[in-house]
């Protein structure tokens, strides 16, 4: 997992630990850490740490798991990667969280994987809406095509009727904040990738060959969900070990470049 990009992006400082008051819990006991690092919180500051919580969801299609896409690689080498390449102060364990648990008011940034078959209960709708809207952020990632995103925008047309998303231009400071990147990242899965795809194949109009990034704001013009379409960030975190070639040319060039910016603007704005 070591790299020279790696190393010399160790005095990268994210100064954002000072806002998150995170209260971490570790994954159960259950769960196979699968070589990722491990580390010690600090005992004498155990909540003034960043912890990368994921959202559990219902789905209508038969995968009743599709928020557990990636999980848990993807979850453990992303905070492995912040806290030894950041100045951010990290969980090693993350957590996951049911939508309408009163806990998820103590993570301001939350993550969902594969929404395009999301159904949200009256419960979780309402829970959703108050989280975000009292501050929370929610980062979206991993669904393709028409199809999947005109379900995923249905749901969100319920939490927040009135509040269109809106295409995030280049010019957005999300895409320069921590790593300048020059154009927006688009990431196909590993398997895809080894058949020399660069993006996921959906029939239709949108086919999945063009990547967006999609905003949806508050009142204040404070940015509270990122939409991730048509690319796989979380795959490369899960993968970034299996393969060199999708290591180099997706893993490390787009993937992590792309996920500490979005956490450094969320922490910070």
């Amino acid at each position: 997992m070591k790299n020279k990009m790696f190393i010399a992006l160790s005095g990268v400082a994210i100064a954002a630990a000072a806002w998150i008051m995170a209260q971490p819990r570790p994954l159960p006991p259950s769960i196979d850490r699968r070589g990722v690092p491990s580390w010690q919180v600090d005992n004498e500051m155990p909540r003034d740490v960043f912890t990368f919580c994921r959202l559990r969801y219902s789905s209508y299609s038969g995968r009743g798991r599709k928020w557990a896409t990636d999980y848990p690689d993807a979850d453990l080498n992303f905070s492995y990667r912040l806290q030894e390449l950041t100045s951010m102060k990290v969980h090693p364990d993350g957590m996951v969280l049911n939508i309408t648990d009163p806990k998820l008011t103590d993570y301001p940034f939350v993550y969902m994987a594969e929404p395009g078959d999301l159904w949200l209960s009256e419960p979780e709708v309402k829970a959703l809406r108050g989280y975000l809207l009292n501050g929370g952020f929610l980062m979206v990632d991993d669904f393709w095509g028409g199809d999947e995103y005109d379900n995923f925008a249905a749901e969100m047309r319920r939490v927040f009727p009135d509040r269109e998303p809106k295409e995030l231009p280049l010019e957005h400071p999300i895409f320069h904040c921590v790593f300048d990147l020059k154009e927006k990242p688009q990431l196909p899965s590993i398997g895809q990738a080894m058949q020399g795809m660069n993006f996921e194949y959906r029939p239709g109009p949108d086919n999945g060959s063009q990547v967006h990034y999609k905003g949806i704001f508050d009142d204040k013009d404070r940015l509270m969900v990122i939409i991730c379409h048509n690319t796989d960030l979380g795959d490369g975190w899960e993968r970034e070990g299996e393969n060199q070639y999708y290591f180099k040319n997706f893993s490390e060039p787009k993937a992590y470049p792309m996920g500490i910016n979005i956490i450094f603007y969320a922490m910070t704005h």
